[in-house]
């Protein structure tokens, strides 16, 4: 069992390694596209995409005001996207009552696959 902690504990370090490794890369090559005003580009032999996405960040205290009831609340607890979205789309909430409760952030993908 000692060998199989010693395992998991350096393969957690290298995954938190790769992932910061990863995150810088994802920053420069979407810096890069971004310099160069380029969604999608050929590097080699590998194709690049940056994929624009718009994400909505609600405002905790401006949500609460608008929700019907506060039986609604506890069911989001805290602002949740998907929860929101989904009460939008059951029609339990509409987009024009909650217009005021977040903003959106524009979020770039990034997609690399081989040839």
């Amino acid at each position: 069992m000692n060998e199989k902690v010693r395992s998991y504990f350096r393969l957690k370090r290298k995954q938190k390694e790769l992932e910061q490794e990863l995150a810088e890369l994802r920053e420069e090559i979407l810096a890069y596209c971004a310099e160069n005003e380029a969604t999608s580009m050929e590097v080699g032999n590998y194709t690049v995409k940056v994929v624009a996405h718009r994400r909505k960040e609600y405002d905790e205290a401006k949500l609460f005001e608008v929700l019907p009831d506060l039986e609604l609340w506890k069911l989001l607890s805290s602002p949740d996207t998907a929860k929101i979205s989904n009460l939008v789309k059951l029609n339990v909430l509409s987009d024009e009552r909650l217009k005021d409760t977040y903003t959106v952030k524009e979020v770039s993908y990034l997609q690399v696959e081989r040839k």
